[in-house]
């Protein structure tokens, strides 16, 4: 049955600040790796316990959208900012699950400042979730916020050059090279899916304000 109540239709957005706590939690999760590498078994089971309680959120969202007839904001906004969230828990799952197969032991010193730059990207998200209910009155905070992410986005971007240049400059076991490219890309794709997300949200401003 369909869902006529607009202020039911408001809950998409706690629904939305709920996704992105995991995906926050997931950071956090990641910097802990970063700062001691032997964590990296007990958090991979954490990261894939906040992945599927992630899924159920994600899967809440879509329900109620299939159950609402008047939204918020455009059906496909919801349903892009839904899967854009609960695709970064994805992306930091898999960015953990590696440094495990990996067995990277001591963590680079680009990839511990990526790591932090994400948990300042998804506070950043959630704030902005936070303050998307009232588009209008909070314009001006909500294009700060999301312009902010894209600013750390390319602070990543130079982080991962000047990283990626030493790795093959300094670097002689193509291994552990390999290993460190590779994670370094994910890391940085997840800043990426980040800025995705802010750009997704400041157009949803842009739309409505």
């Amino acid at each position: 049955m369909f869902n006529f109540n607009k202020k039911k239709g408001s809950e998409f957005y706690d629904l939305f600040i709920e996704s992105a706590q995991f995906f926050y939690q997931g950071t956090l999760l990641m910097d802990e790796v970063m700062a001691d590498h032997r964590k990296a078994d007990i958090k991979v089971k954490e990261i894939n316990i906040i992945e599927h309680e992630a899924d159920k959120v994600n899967d809440k969202i879509i329900d109620k959208l299939n159950r609402t007839l008047i939204t918020p904001i455009d059906r496909e906004d919801i349903y892009a900012i839904a899967n854009g969230l609960d695709d970064g828990v994805d992306l930091l799952q898999g960015i953990l699950q590696r440094i495990v197969i990996y067995h990277t032991g001591e963590a680079r010193e680009g990839a511990i400042r990526l790591a932090k730059l994400l948990i300042e990207c998804t506070k950043k998200i959630i704030r902005a979730l936070e303050l998307l209910r009232e588009i209008s009155k909070n314009q001006e905070e909500l294009l700060k916020l999301t312009s902010e992410v894209g600013k750390l986005e390319s602070e990543g971007d130079h982080i991962f050059r000047n990283e990626l240049a030493y790795l093959f400059a300094q670097v002689k076991d193509p291994i552990e090279l390999i290993k460190w490219k590779d994670l370094l890309e994910d890391l940085e794709d997840t800043l990426d899916h980040c800025e995705k997300l802010a750009d997704l949200l400041r157009g949803v401003v842009m739309k409505y304000a």
